[in-house]
């Protein structure tokens, strides 16, 4: 059993070496291949205790130092993962006490109290990687609640072997200490697989719902891009046939942006088109949806706003954005923005909605920009 927790965890080692070989490695990813060439490490010696290749009074406490170090770091990789970045300093404390405390009970004795030190050391460690699976509960995936619940039961019943043979040395009733040490080896090696693999699905969940994300998200300007708009359009285009209050669409277009980047780069007009829509957010509700439709221009839908209300957002945009100059790393670049404003109506489509809308933005730049107008009535 050893020798297979120790070849299953350098497999492990290698398919995460391996995983997204060609990309930069997060942190947390780094943290877990180490973790796993600990925890081979640690088995390997413990599985050479007693050969005379290595003697037991280096392999045992080295090995099982070598143990909690990578599953201390295995969980540490749960917590990165989780964006928790300050585990590591209590890690290092714990650590260190956990393995004094180990050492001193195999100093003492080192047949009854090494499998009480060990068993409670390693169920606490793999206690605090589900612990940080679990963060986040109601909005975690199955998958990670799965793997939540099934690490902590694992971990318990590692644990468990520590306090019974800690508190009845003897064992309870049919559950002697033989028993519980086989299924203490199986547990190890269900969390063996669990978290290797379980790590591995979790990172392609998450890579899977950023491709999700930016396909409704513009990369640049962590808005929605036209796609996303559209999705967020739909349900008040369908509301807009029943009787009650508007919901307004305005459309804006940056003011000869082209100048920004042939004067200072596209560097520089990325970082105007960042500042401009930052600017924006903050004269918008909650409730509002800014979107980039395609290059410079923008559509912010505006839920239950009437053409009046609408008309005056618009214009308290226009001048935010012409009042702040957004500054860059060669010169300070004054912003103007011209706007065109219509109100959602019962028989629109969306092309009869942004092509009315785009003739107010078309009329607005024709009057001279920097201005705001209103789309015509039908």
């Amino acid at each position: 059993m050893l020798f297979a927790l120790a070849l299953g965890n350098l497999s492990l080692c290698a398919a995460l070496f391996f995983f997204d070989y060609e990309r930069k490695k997060s942190l947390a990813l780094s943290t877990w291949t180490l973790a796993k060439q600990c925890q081979a490490a640690g088995w390997l010696l413990l599985y050479l205790r007693g050969s005379g290749v290595v003697p037991d009074a280096l392999s045992i406490p080295f090995g099982y130092a070598l143990l909690f170090v990578g599953v201390a770091l295995e969980g540490g990789a749960l917590w990165e993962a989780a964006e928790r970045p300050h585990w590591r300093r209590p890690t290092l404390w714990l650590l260190v006490l956990a393995t004094a405390a180990f050492v001193a009970c195999y100093a003492i004795d080192e047949i009854g109290l090494r499998p009480v030190a060990s068993s409670l050391v390693l169920g606490g460690f793999y206690l605090s990687g589900a612990a940080a699976l679990a963060l986040g509960w109601r909005g975690a995936t199955m998958l990670r609640r799965f793997l939540a619940i099934a690490i902590a039961v694992l971990a318990l019943l590692v644990a468990a072997r520590g306090v019974m043979v800690l508190t009845m040395p003897g064992g309870w009733g049919w559950i002697s200490n033989g028993f519980l040490q086989l299924w203490s080896s199986a547990a190890f090696y269900l969390l063996m697989l669990l978290n290797g693999f379980g790590y591995l699905l979790l990172t392609r969940e998450q890579l899977q719902h950023e491709l999700a994300r930016l396909a409704v998200v513009d990369a640049l300007t962590d808005v929605p891009n036209r796609r996303g708009l559209f999705i967020a359009l739909a349900p008040w285009m369908a509301l807009a046939r029943r009787p009650g209050v508007p919901t307004a669409l305005v459309l804006f277009d940056l003011d000869q942006f082209k100048r920004v980047n042939d004067s200072y780069g596209h560097p520089a007009g990325d970082t105007a088109l960042r500042a401009v829509v930052e600017v924006c957010k903050q004269q918008l509700r909650d409730s509002d949806q800014l979107g980039r439709v395609v290059g410079v221009e923008f559509a912010i839908l505006l839920p239950r706003t009437g053409l009046a209300e609408a008309l005056l957002v618009a214009e308290r945009m226009r001048a935010a954005i012409a009042a702040a100059p957004v500054k860059s790393e060669r010169a300070m670049i004054a912003m103007t923005a011209s706007f065109g404003v219509t109100t959602i109506r019962a028989d629109d489509s969306t092309v009869s909605l942004f092509k009315r809308v785009d003739a107010a933005l078309q009329a607005a730049k024709a009057g001279g920009r920097n201005r705001v107008v209103e789309a015509a009535a039908p």
